[in-house]
């Protein structure tokens, strides 16, 4: 039979902020016609004079979260994988930039793998050389080394590091593009294929805001010393070029912001994967389709904002804490002890404490012998009214003996008797 334990009450957040948007119409008064003397015929304005200025676009509806101007995003807490923004988070978009995160996904994978060092040097072609956009600013036939690729990448955008980086490990931009799809696809990020190691407009490129958030995710957890150490850096200077700045609004802006890259084109607009880390949590925000660099700016600070204002991260359960037990059939002990294997953190609105409540649910009593770590059941946690549920496994804390022979029969004739299974 399902045995149903209630937990204590705990509370958690179920609130989200929603921002909403009025638009405010203004009356059109009616002018009187009045007769007037004929006047002498004036010219037709011209088209420019014609044109009025497109009123911005409103923020529009997410599927889960509050609403946003872009038109795709996704905000996730990475430690819990809790998503807190969903907006057209699986509808094909165009890396543009944002593209150049796995090629460097790849070349930090070489240099994980000691193929490829600090003081690699590859030759930039020069089909390198001519690519327009963004520039390092490499020059024909010399020798560029990945140290300063990497800043040239992250820092510059440089569409030119991006092609110096992928003729130099798989001998063409095309080969190093199939890689950087086929890799994608095994961290996760089954809705994109690349064309180019840099993101340049090509028929049949396209990712998802939900894959950029993957890749943002392994590439932080993947090479953690790599990320710290160049996706923060603020500026560089190459050779005699004049120092760049990167092009990420939230460094040196928000509060934890580290990392990752911007993105833009005339067709997709001003995209922006971010990660942003305050104490030990951290989000992970990609939005695409903003129409100008000021709103990415002002709209990524914002839903950054209400992220960690309006959501928090707690320890629901710890490894090792007794949750509750469940009751044993023909054991030494009458019950064992439940506890989970790791402590349990969930991302939930910051004033669903007080409401949350968490049940045990398990098949039992449970047959003795039982042995310690032994999967028993599993605790549902509800945070907050209509707000869907958690499971978590349970375990057994500890080990419980079978009865011996005498003791069995004695069990059998008091729950047969009297119905109890003590």
């Amino acid at each position: 039979m399902k045995l149903l334990q209630a937990l204590r009450g705990i509370s958690l957040l179920a609130v989200l902020s929603a921002f909403a948007v009025s638009s405010v119409i203004a009356p059109v008064q009616a002018q009187q016609q009045r007769q007037k003397p004929a006047a002498k015929p004036q010219p037709k304005p011209s088209p420019q004079a014609q044109k009025k200025e497109t009123p911005a676009e409103a923020m529009t509806p997410s599927q889960i979260g509050i609403e946003t101007f872009a038109k795709q995003a996704y905000l996730v807490d990475v430690t819990t994988g809790t998503v807190l923004l969903s907006k057209d988070a699986d509808e094909q978009m165009l890396p543009s930039s944002m593209a150049k995160m796995m090629t460097i996904y790849l070349l930090w994978e070489e240099m994980k793998a000691g193929r490829v060092r600090l003081d690699t040097e590859f030759r930039a072609s020069e089909r390198a050389w001519r690519l327009q956009g963004s520039k390092m600013f490499v020059a024909i036939d010399s020798m560029v080394a990945v140290k300063d690729l990497i800043p040239g990448i992250i820092v510059h955008s440089g569409n030119d590091a991006t092609v110096v980086v992928a003729e130099g490990i798989s001998g063409s931009e095309d080969a190093f593009a199939e890689r950087m799809t086929k890799r994608g696809k095994e961290i996760g990020m089954t809705n994109t294929v690349f064309k180019n190691a840099s993101g340049w407009p090509a028929d049949g490129q396209y990712t998802t805001a939900h894959d950029m958030a993957i890749l943002a995710k392994r590439t932080i957890e993947d090479f953690p010393d790599y990320y710290k150490r160049y996706y923060a850096e603020s500026s560089f200077k190459y050779q005699n070029y004049d120092t760049q700045y990167n092009r990420n609004p939230l460094l040196g802006r928000v509060s934890g912001a580290d990392g990752l890259k911007t993105g833009h084109t005339e067709e997709a607009g001003y995209g922006l994967t971010a990660s942003v880390q305050r104490g030990e949590r951290r989000i992970a925000l990609v939005v695409n389709g903003l129409t100008s660099m000021r709103q990415r700016q002002q709209e990524t600070e914002r839903l950054v904002e209400w992220a960690f204002r309006e959501f928090n991260n707690l320890t629901a359960f710890k490894a090792g804490e007794i949750v509750g037990s469940a009751q044993v059939w023909m054991g030494q002990q009458a019950a064992v002890p439940l506890t989970v294997e790791k402590n349990i953190v969930m991302t939930l609105p910051r004033t669903a404490k007080a409401t949350m409540k968490a049940s045990i649910v398990y098949d039992g009593p449970v047959k003795a012998p039982i042995a310690k770590g032994q999967r028993i059941g599993k605790v549902v946690v509800v945070p907050a009214e209509n707000a869907g549920t958690i499971e978590v496994p349970l375990i057994a804390a500890a080990d419980v003996e079978k009865l011996g022979f005498m003791g069995r029969i004695v069990a059998a004739m008091k729950y047969y008797l009297l119905g109890s299974i003590s």
